[in-house]
C-alpha cells in the first residue's frame, strides 16, 4: 500500500479569513472548523464558532490551544501570522489568488485537501452556471453603466481584482480596471480629483470592517458633477459578499450587480 492511501484529511481547521469558512461550509464540512476570523458573517451557523484572529493578527495561544491540523488563511498580509504559527508547528495554506479563476482553482484545491472532491465539483457547476449566467445579461444589457467601487476611503482604494472583473462580467464597466489589478492595497489607490473626471454612472462603497456613510459620499466636494450623484446612484455593498476571494462573489455578488445594472438600464 502507498503511504497516500493512508492519507487522513484534515479534521480540526483553523479559519484566518472569511472565504475558507464559506467554502468548507459550502462543502459539508463547517463542523470540522474550530476557529475563525472575528469578521465571519456568513453562513450565520459559523457566527458561533470561537473567534481566533483578525485579519493582520492573531490569537497564537487559542489556535495552538485548539490543535488544529490545518490553519486556512489568505494573502501577503497575513505572512507574519503565518510565520509564527509555523514556527509553532502547525500546518498553514496561506493562498493568494485575486481574480475569479483564482477563486475556481481555490474552491478545487480546498476541497481536494479536505477530502470533498465530488462536493467541490457540484460547487464548482454551480459557480460556473452563475459566471454564465452573467456573461448573458452582459450581452443582453442594452447601456453599460461606468462603475466606480469605493473599497476604502481614506485613503481611497478602488476595487480589488476579483470585484472589478465581476463588475465587468455583469456588463458594468470598470473606471479604475487598471488599478484594480494592483497586488499591493497601495496600486489601488485612487483621488477624488479622478474619479470626478472619469464621471460614473453608479458608486459603490463597500468598506471592510465600517458601515458606509452615503451622505459623506454625495456631501464631497466636486462630486456633484459626477452623474452617479446627480441621478443618486450611489450604494452601499455588503463587504461579507465583496470583499472575500470566496463563493460569496459569485454566488451571490453576481445577483446583486445584474439587479443595480438592470434598474439603471431601464432608466436609460
Amino acid at each position: 500500500m502507498r503511504e497516500l492511501d493512508n492519507y487522513k484529511a484534515p479534521l480540526k481547521i483553523i479559519c484566518l479569513t472569511e472565504e475558507s469558512v464559506e467554502t468548507l461550509f459550502e462543502l459539508g464540512v463547517g463542523d470540522q472548523i474550530v476557529g475563525v476570523s472575528a469578521f465571519v458573517k456568513r453562513p450565520s451557523a459559523a457566527t458561533k464558532i470561537p473567534k481566533v484572529s483578525f485579519f493582520t493578527s492573531s490569537n497564537l495561544k487559542k489556535i495552538v490551544e485548539k490543535k488544529p491540523d490545518l490553519v486556512l488563511g489568505f494573502s501577503d498580509i497575513q505572512k507574519d501570522i503565518a510565520k509564527d504559527l509555523i514556527e509553532l508547528g502547525q500546518d498553514v495554506w496561506i493562498s493568494n489568488h485575486r481574480s475569479i479563476s483564482g477563486i475556481l482553482k481555490y474552491v478545487r484545491s480546498l476541497s481536494l485537501m479536505v477530502d470533498r472532491k465530488a462536493e467541490g465539483e457540484i460547487l464548482l457547476e454551480r459557480l460556473e452556471n452563475q459566471i454564465n449566467k452573467a456573461k448573458a445579461f452582459k450581452k443582453a444589457l442594452n447601456h453599460r453603466p461606468k462603475v466606480f467601487f469605493e473599497e476604502w476611503d481614506d485613503p481611497q482604494i478602488v476595487a480589488i481584482q476579483w470585484v472589478s472583473e465581476i463588475i465587468e462580467l455583469c456588463g458594468g464597466i470598470n473606471i479604475s480596471k487598471d488599478k484594480s489589478e494592483g497586488l499591493l492595497a497601495k496600486d489601488r489607490f485612487t483621488s477624488h480629483k479622478e474619479v470626478i473626471s472619469l464621471n460614473p454612472d453608479i458608486i459603490f462603497a463597500c468598506h471592510c470592517g465600517k458601515k458606509v456613510k452615503l451622505e459623506t459620499i454625495y456631501n464631497r466636494v466636486g462630486y456633484t458633477k459626477i452623474s452617479a450623484v446627480i441621478n443618486k446612484e450611489v450604494y452601499e455593498l455588503e463587504p461579507e459578499i465583496f470583499l472575500q476571494p470566496g463563493p460569496a462573489v459569485i454566488l451571490d455578488g453576481i445577483d446583486i450587480l445584474i439587479k443595480y445594472f438592470e434598474d439603471w438600464s431601464q432608466k436609460k
